[in-house]
């Protein structure tokens, strides 16, 4: 399709392939399948961290780091859970409801903060490393 400018120019505008991008967007539907996309990462971040949580309960407990991994992934553990309920409540809320927006932004927000402490504490548990039953851990070479 071929406009006319002002100056008796044609130009060429696309034509939507989609007739749907006309419509307006449904924020209850983006906004579910944003929470379901990120119940899905915390499941797999969930099922990680249990799984170094047992690697590292299956070593001694006189291990370097026994106890800060522990406590971390505990706590991580943890939030997750917390943040997955906090999904599944903002999920099932209906975002066109103008008197639960603002809840529902604090809610978001809270969720957000959560999100980004349990990244940085799964940062420190890779620092701090998992090592498998009967491998020493690494000791620093001399440069």
């Amino acid at each position: 399709m071929y406009l006319e400018t002002l100056e008796g120019e044609s130009t060429y505008k696309p034509r939507n392939p989609s007739p749907r991008r006309d419509l307006p967007i449904n924020f209850n539907r983006y906004a579910t399948k944003k929470s379901v996309s990120e119940s899905m990462l915390d499941v797999a971040l969930f099922m990680s961290n249990a799984t170094r949580l047992k690697a590292v309960l299956e070593q001694e407990p006189s291990s370097p780091y026994y106890i800060i991994l522990v406590t971390l992934l505990s706590i991580s553990l943890l939030l997750q859970v917390v943040i997955g309920i906090l999904l599944i409540i903002t999920a099932r809320m209906n975002l066109n409801e103008v008197s639960k927006q603002q809840w529902l932004n604090q809610l978001n927000n809270t969720t957000m903060v959560m999100v980004f402490l349990t990244v940085i504490i799964n940062i420190f548990i890779t620092a701090f490393g998992v090592q498998k039953i009967g491998q020493p851990w690494p000791t620093p070479r001399p440069y």
